[in-house]
Formats: structure tokens, C-alpha cells, sequence
């Protein structure tokens, strides 16, 4: 981080503790209200902020990403002291995929460990991305957690990093005793392409009669990229994720000829969801995935997985990217990490 970048972050820290009232004000609008959810004050300020900036599917891929990037770390939150974290690889027959490794301080030997996929279309993000909420999931389950930084489109399309983030879970499976974890037992998560990941590895592991996740964490999940519901409608202009950038993902991510009813693409499509893992489902109220992602729990309810449901009607897509950026934020990914303390301790 350049010192202009953190003379803003610290400027940035101090504007977001005043009154909501007057972070409303400062955003130029009056409360944001659709549908009847009102948006986070502090969240309504970020998203004037970032409509200020030009708007992210007018950039190049490589310009698209450093703006992700610095915005992610201007709004990023402190991650755990009593969490240590480390780069490292997996190595595969053909290339190496870079991890970084959060192990707690008094980690229980009981919890499993959880493979972590971040968010970006498949196309933006990296181990950055999600870094102080891994590390928050490390601290209160007292579990490991891995997370990937998988290939990313359009260098690599699909199914490229879906290819990783299976191939990082069955590492995982054969590894976790080495990080201090029941031995042959994983556990997947992610939030929105990454819980994307997530929800199909549970799938993919079905049919090749391999070993389910313990539990898959789907935080505002992709799980259909041809979508027609009242949020797609509602919510396409709502910051960050707009119908603009969504299309702008996928066409990136989706390669010439793939049916976007796959469900290696798209797992809401899939007709086959008895017997899946476990799951917590987290949808975002601003957020025009927010109706895929209920469909996909209601799913999976219907096929008799246990499914826990939350959604957090004032905050909006990308939320656990930004945990220094708002109390409800830092609140509920507090509280998406006990549920999955509580599950994994079940």
C-alpha cells in the first residue's frame, strides 16, 4: 500500500465513524429503500464513493482488477492477531496453486478444515480478497482454513478454476491431518463465484462417488448465470455488482459454446441435490443475486439437506470483502462464522 493509499484508508476509517444520519447526508441521497430493505448508512456512503470512480466493465481486465484491489484495501478490517497466516502452494502434476494457510492459536484438533474460494466473477480477486474474513473463520471455529487463489478468466475460462478448487478440496482431504485437522475430512466455502465453486464441489463429489464436504459455506452464491427474477430486476443497479459487471463476468469467464444451464456453470440446474453436504446459505438483501441464492437453499431443503438460511437484508453483494467498512458488516460476518462453528462442532 502506497502512503497516499493509507494516508485515504486512514482518512476513510475516520469519515465512517460518524453518525449514520450524517453518513446518509454526505452520500447525497436519502435512505436508500428498495423493496422495503434499507440500505446500511455506512454502505450507502461506500457505494456514492464508488459510483464517483469509472465504473468497473468500462475497464481493462488488468485495470479492472488493481481498482478491485485497492478498493478492497482501503475497506478491509484488521484480521486476527491471534491467527497466523501463511503463503504457500499446491502442487499439481501441471502448475502450482498458491494458498494461504490460517491456523488459530489453541486450534481444535475436532474442527475440519474448510477450503475458501473468494469472490470476483471468476475473473477479479485474489488471496487478498477475503484474507481478514479467513481469518475470522480460523479464530472462532478454532479450525484451519485454506484459501485459494485459483485461475481467473479470461487467461484462464472456464471450467479453469473450478478445475482448481476441486482439485484444492481433494488436496485438502488427503492433507488436513498435516495441518492438525481430522484427517480426510474438508469443508468448502466461498461467496459468490467461490461459493459458486463451493456448491458445485459438494455436486461433482456426488457423482464421482467421492467424499462429501463436511459443510459448504454459500455466502450470495452464483447459481444460475442466465437470470430472470424480481431482484436481477430490483437490484441491477445497486453497488457493486450491477447488470453491466455481471454481464461483463461473464463474458469473460464463460468460454465460446458453453451451455450456461450447466450445472459445472450453473448449480441451481443441477437435478440431482439429495444427499449433498450440509449447508449455510447467506444472501445479501441488496444484492440481484439474492433470489438464486434462496432458490438454490429452497433447493436443497426440498431435497432434504440440512440447510441453515440468512440473509442480511441491508447489506449488499460483496460484503465480507469490506469488514472495516461498516459495523453491520463486521457484525454479520461474526455471525455467518459462529453458524459455522456450530455446524463443524455438531
Amino acid at each position: 500500500m502506497t502512503l497516499r493509499e493509507k494516508f485515504l484508508r486512514f482518512a476513510l476509517r475516520l469519515i465512517l465513524k460518524l453518525p449514520a444520519g450524517l453518513l446518509v447526508r454526505l452520500s447525497g441521497k436519502p435512505p436508500i429503500t428498495i423493496a422495503g430493505r434499507v440500505l446500511d448508512p455506512h454502505m450507502q456512503f461506500i457505494s456514492r464513493l464508488g459510483r464517483s470512480a469509472p465504473p468497473l466493465h468500462k475497464l481493462s481486465v488488468e485495470a479492472a482488477r488493481k481498482t478491485v484491489s485497492t478498493g478492497m484495501a482501503l475497506l478491509a478490517g484488521e484480521a486476527e492477531t491471534s491467527v497466523g497466516s501463511e503463503d504457500s502452494v499446491i502442487k499439481l502434476k501441471d502448475r502450482t496453486l498458491p494458498i494461504r494457510i490460517y491456523r488459530p492459536f489453541g486450534q481444535d484438533p475436532n474442527i475440519p478444515v474448510m477450503v475458501y474460494f473468494h469472490s470476483g466473477g471468476g475473473v477479479i480477486g485474489d488471496l487478498d480478497s477475503s484474507h481478514e474474513f479467513c481469518a475470522l473463520l480460523a479464530y472462532i471455529c478454532k479450525g484451519p482454513v485454506i484459501s485459494v487463489d485459483y485461475r481467473l478468466a479470461p487467461e484462464h475460462p472456464w471450467p479453469a478454476g473450478l478445475e482448481d478448487a476441486i482439485a484444492a478440496y481433494e488436496w485438502a482431504l488427503r492433507e488436513a491431518d498435516t495441518f492438525g485437522a481430522p484427517p480426510g475430512q474438508a469443508s468448502v466455502g466461498g461467496d459468490s463465484m467461490g461459493a459458486n465453486f463451493s456448491a458445485i464441489i459438494a455436486q461433482e463429489m456426488k457423482l464421482d462417488h467421492k467424499p462429501q464436504p463436511v459443510l459448504q459455506l454459500l455466502i450470495y452464491p452464483a447459481t444460475e448465470l442466465d437470470s430472470d427474477t424480481p431482484s436481477m430486476r430490483l437490484f441491477g443497479e445497486s453497488f457493486p455488482l450491477t447488470t453491466d459487471l455481471l454481464n461483463w463476468f461473464v463474458g469473460h469467464y464463460l468460454p465460446s459454446g458453453a451451455d450456461p444451464e450447466d450445472p459445472r456453470l450453473a448449480p441451481l440446474h443441477s437435478t440431482q441435490m439429495e444427499g449433498l453436504a450440509p449447508a449455510i446459505l447467506v444472501t445479501a438483501g441488496f444484492d440481484m443475486l439474492h433470489d438464486q441464492g434462496l432458490a438454490y437453499s429452497n433447493r436443497l431443503h426440498d431435497a432434504g439437506v440440512d440447510v441453515v438460511y440468512r440473509s442480511y437484508n441491508a447489506l449488499p453483494h460483496g460484503f465480507v470483502s469490506y469488514m472495516g467498512a461498516s459495523p453491520a458488516v463486521a457484525k454479520a460476518c461474526e455471525d455467518i462464522a459462529i453458524l459455522v462453528r456450530d455446524q463443524l462442532r455438531d
